[in-house]
This record gives structure tokens, sequence and C-alpha cells, in this order.
């Protein structure tokens, strides 16, 4: 199917669907452009499939104020409509709280993202641990860590991808501590669980929050799609 347009839209992941795979999720979108009648180009071949492109695949049980998906279009939409078209089509705690029309131009959300920041509770850990530890993790030339990938294991240096760490919320007696991190998502990305580890040992992230994800533009850094354009409180009440 010819694509005609194509449009960018901004997500919300948040409450019990955090508990949903990237695949659900996708499905879940495929349903959701179905229902409100989008007119989503197909590929070709013996079994189409709707041209969707997700950006930066979010951990089963994490949650996220900034998720995005680029929607190829048959046909041109007016894109300020979609909001209201698409969340009443997806479950409690998806929310498609914007869209914009893109040019063609623009590189896959997976090239284009450079980074991301996390919002991240800790139990266990009180205020002046948490403290001690991001300025030890800063101050350090290196974080050295032994990861597994494709089976095989590999040791890693994790430093250079701790953009920025800080405590962020003192919990009392322990519970409650949030610190908030911008790590590089390039040339690999590091996942929460990783930093928490390398800088806070054992300790259980009670919860881990995606707040943005960065891409560089004409020398300047920007959300794909702008925090202003967004209805965030509308967001956050639904998967009260």
């Amino acid at each position: 199917m010819t694509v005609r347009s194509r449009v960018r839209l901004r997500f919300t992941k948040l409450g019990k669907v955090r508990w949903t795979s990237h695949r659900d999720v996708a499905r879940m979108w495929e349903r959701a452009l179905r229902r409100a009648e989008l007119p989503v180009a197909y590929t070709e071949g013996f079994s189409p499939r709707p041209r969707l492109s997700f950006g930066l695949a979010l951990s089963t049980g994490h949650e996220s104020l900034g998720e995005y998906l680029d929607v190829d279009l048959a046909d041109t939409v007016d894109v300020s409509s979609l909001p209201a078209r698409l969340t009443p089509a997806l479950p409690i705690g998806i929310d498609c709280v914007a869209g914009v029309a893109l040019d063609g131009t623009e590189p896959s959300l997976q090239q284009a993202v450079t980074a991301c920041t996390w919002e991240i509770e800790l139990a266990g850990v009180d205020g002046a641990r948490a403290n001690d530890a991001v300025a030890a993790a800063l101050a350090a030339p290196s974080l050295i860590a032994t990861r597994t990938r494709k089976g095989h294991e590999v040791t890693d240096d994790l430093r250079p991808a701790i953009v920025a760490l800080a405590v962020t919320a003192d919990g009392a007696g322990g519970d409650g501590t949030v610190v908030t991190a911008e790590v590089a998502t390039q040339p690999r990305g590091l996942r929460p669980g990783e930093l928490v580890e390398a800088c806070f040992g054992a300790v259980e992230a009670r919860r881990v929050l995606r707040t943005h994800q960065w891409i560089e533009q004409d020398g300047a850094r920007r959300e794909p799609i702008p925090a202003d354009a967004t209805s965030l409180p509308h967001a956050l009440g639904a998967c009260a």
C-alpha cells in the first residue's frame, strides 16, 4: 500500500499494563489503529503487516511517560485529533498523549535516540547511603561489570554510559529513595537494573519509570515530541 504520510505518536505505559511485553503492546496498537479506522499502510508480500516502527523497547515491568511510535499512513489525517481517537481504543495505562506529522527524512527512532532519563525508586536504601553510592559512582574512573550477551559473558565498563546521576527523593527509613539517571543508549544501552547493581549492589528497584528519551537535532538536544505537546495529567489519572 502506498505511503502518503507518516506520523509520530507519543504514549504512556503506566500502572498494571507495565507487565505487558513489548510484543503485546505492539499488538494492542495494531488493534487500536484498526478501531480508530486510521488508513494505516501495510507491507507487501504474502503476509502484510501494518507499517509501524517503535522506539527503544521498554523492559517488562518498567513504566514510561514518553514512549514513541511511527506510523505510515496511506492517506493524510488530522494529526491533532489522533490522541482523542486512539486513547479510547487502548488499554488503561496506555494513553496516546501527542502526535506530530513527519516529513519522511527523519532517522528511525532506534537510530535517533541517544539517551534516556529514568527515575528509579530503591527499596531499603536511605538517602545518606544513596548519596554516598552516587558520589562514588560519579567519581569512579570506571565501573566494570560482567554481563551476559547472546549467551556469552562479556566484561564492560559502564561508567561512560552514565551521563548524569543524582538522588532526587530521600525516602524516610530507607523507603521511597529515588535516584534520577540519564544514561546513553549508544553504542549500547545501559539498563536500569545494570545501573542499580553497579552503583548500589544487590538492591531491589521497586519502581522504574522512563521519563524522557532524547535525540540530537541541529546541535540541540530535544525529545522526539516535545513534552509541552502532551497531556500528562490525563495520562497519570487514567492509570490511578
